[in-house]
């Protein structure tokens, strides 16, 4: 160790110090802490050292000064508290967030929105210059936050093709989904290769979600002359499958097959089959949709589904914006954000003993 990049008694190191003792500018030791890649890595191994022997920690306050950046991003969803953390969709879709953002050294700030009364609250904190960005998800069509992220400016990546009604204008939002109608007209296409002829759909909330509104167009892909009394609207919950099950089976008795918008509901609708004494597969065929493990796996019997990437899609909307939030240089000046794309992620059929 030279005397230049002797630990200095008495005082913390500075940026100076370490310039000093690396032989090269402040500037250049700037772009090496953060991690830019216009430096030799010759230089880039010597300012390390340099920091190592110093015990040059980066004030991370000047650095934001510096960068504008916060290092936190928020993970905002439109549902209950107590359902994101009971419903796996939702744990896994957290996971690949969280994953994706520690990665990149970011700190995921989750915000919830159950009430009316809470986006005034919510969109005064994105606003404040807390976070970098936000990563949105479970929103419904008439939610006011996209309108409320568009006015602020704030990078923003959605979970899910947003609904856009007919007469309305497309967005140009950035979403990461799934092939919802894809992943539809192969479960029920599956049905119908089984020779199920009375093949029935338990769909999600149509009016609001896209993804239900997709899956219930790939059913009709396949099936566009099926009765409306074999279409029952539900909502994405455990109960909605029972309540959807016993409706369908209320007024039509002699369905062979139901395709079900989510695994969560036809675990559900696996009950009431099991309660009205029909068998599964025997009496009446039944595909989820999700492949959530911790459900598909340990219904009675296994579940056959539509499999969708949900913990891959959540590190996919980080990735999203951190390609929009990375795009301006290290000074903070402004500069015009860099094109990005939505993403949609294929699906494929996983058979169990369901169908």
């Amino acid at each position: 160790m030279t005397q230049q990049t002797r630990r200095l008694p008495g005082r913390r190191p500075t940026l100076d110090d370490v310039a000093r003792g690396s032989g090269v500018s402040k500037s250049t030791v700037s772009r090496v802490i953060n991690g830019e890649d216009k430096v030799r890595a010759e230089v880039v191994e010597r300012v390390r050292e340099v920091i190592a022997e110093l015990g040059y920690v980066p004030n991370s306050a000047a650095r934001q000064l510096v960068t504008r950046r916060n290092n936190a991003i928020a993970v905002v969803a439109s549902q209950p508290q107590n359902r994101l953390f009971i419903d796996p969709f939702f744990d896994l879709h957290l996971r690949g967030i969280r994953k994706e953002l520690v990665a990149h050294g970011a700190q995921p700030v989750l915000l919830f929105l159950e009430e009316p009364e809470e986006y005034p609250r919510v969109g005064d904190f994105l606003g404040g210059g807390h976070v970098d960005g936000a990563l949105l998800f479970s929103l419904r069509a008439d939610d006011p936050l996209p309108g409320m992220i568009d006015r602020l400016g704030l990078p923003a990546v959605f979970g899910g093709r947003p609904l856009v009604r007919d007469g309305e204008p497309a967005h140009d939002r950035v979403y990461v989904d799934a092939d919802n109608r894809g992943g539809a007209r192969e479960a029920v296409r599956h049905l119908v290769s089984l020779g199920r002829e009375r093949v029935a759909t338990v769909t999600g909330p149509v009016s609001q979600e896209a993804s239900a509104l997709d899956r219930l167009d790939g059913y009709r892909d396949v099936l566009p002359d099926a009765s409306p009394l074999l279409v029952e609207h539900s909502d994405y919950t455990r109960q909605g499958g029972v309540d959807a099950m016993a409706a369908l089976l209320d007024r039509r008795p002699d369905l062979d097959a139901v395709f079900v918008a989510s695994d969560l509901m036809a675990s559900g609708a696996l009950q009431v089959l099991r309660e009205r004494g029909r068998r599964v597969p025997d009496d009446v065929a039944v595909v989820g949709f999700d492949d959530l493990a911790a459900i598909a796996e340990h219904t009675d019997p296994p579940l056959t589904t539509v499999h969708q990437d949900i913990e891959g899609m959540g590190r996919l909307m980080a990735r999203l914006l951190f390609s929009h939030t990375d795009d301006g240089p290290a000074d903070g000046r402004a500069t015009a954000p860099g094109p990005r794309s939505s993403v949609v992620t294929p699906t494929r059929l996983v058979v169990r003993r369901s169908a």
